[in-house]
């Protein structure tokens, strides 16, 4: 499934090409989507503009001159930029059609992505209780501090709870964890101030670091021009089993945490 990364990378590639686009309706092929698209989608849509395109969590938000379109790529759903010429395939299931003969083309094999609307999004059921951005400017240790006090869940289940912090998947907070130097076992509210700040840090730096690479493609993900993300070729633990350490040289273990596989090096990240 997309997460933070991978739906940034969507964002900034289409944000050029959307911004303040008139839009001149929108054609459905299959509207049973996760939720069913509206009936009425196209109406609402002809005659506006795009005036931006935002990202809350793992959610894309179309701003458009009234109400907003709300988007999740569910676990292999994508958007392209392609001509209106160009003949659907079987799995592309809606188009949002630009002043310029061009259609931004939603795909989804598996058809769990939602496309939705909104007149308040920040009211919607889907991102009401969403927690903190980790990108955003005030979040820091401090904050994550804040967040783990008295927990006695593992620390990795807590950074992955988005009603607490939005967006670190299980491949980010397996990394950042790695980078921090923490065990992934490690009760949550046993992590010391220190550690918290570092541990912001690290996911900070994950997820840029993420979403400079493209994101990460392991099944289906590709961004809004069909290219994959890289980031895959650098974890340090992720998905790397048996592996040596690329710190220390000690096999990588892998153990389940809430029925997701979790990784991490037994020397770097002790508790």
């Amino acid at each position: 499934m997309p997460e933070l990364p991978e739906v940034e990378t969507v964002r900034r590639g289409l944000i050029p090409h959307l911004r303040d686009r008139a839009l001149l309706g929108a054609r459905v092929r299959e509207p049973r989507l996760r939720w069913p698209v509206p009936g009425d989608l196209d109406a609402r849509l002809r005659g506006q503009s795009i005036q931006d395109l935002d990202r809350r969590g793992k959610y894309l938000l179309f701003r458009l001159d009234r109400g907003t379109l709300l988007c999740h790529l569910g676990m292999s759903g994508s958007f392209r930029l392609t001509p209106a010429t160009q003949t659907p395939e079987k799995h592309d299931h809606l188009d949002l059609l630009l002043e310029d003969d061009r259609v931004l083309r939603y795909r989804d094999p598996r058809r769990f992505g939602a496309v939705l609307w909104c007149e308040h999004p920040e009211l919607h059921p889907l991102l009401a209780h969403l927690g903190i951005e980790p990108l955003d400017t005030g979040f820091d240790g401090a904050v994550l501090h804040a967040l783990c006090h008295e927990r006695t869940s593992p620390i990795k289940s807590v950074i992955m709870d988005a009603r607490l912090l939005v967006g670190v998947g299980n491949i980010y907070a397996n990394e950042a964890l790695f980078h921090a130097g923490i065990d992934p076992r490690l009760a949550a509210g046993r992590l010391s101030r220190p550690r918290a700040g570092k541990l912001a840090d690290a996911i900070r730096a994950t997820l840029t670091r993420a979403i400079a690479a493209g994101g990460s493609s392991l099944r289906d993900f590709v961004d809004g021009h069909g290219n994959p993300g890289y980031f895959q070729q650098s974890y340090f633990v992720y998905g790397r089993a048996g592996a040596p350490c690329r710190a220390c040289g000690t096999p990588i273990r892998q153990s389940r945490q809430n029925n997701r596989s979790t990784f991490h090096c037994p020397v770097c990240q002790r508790r």
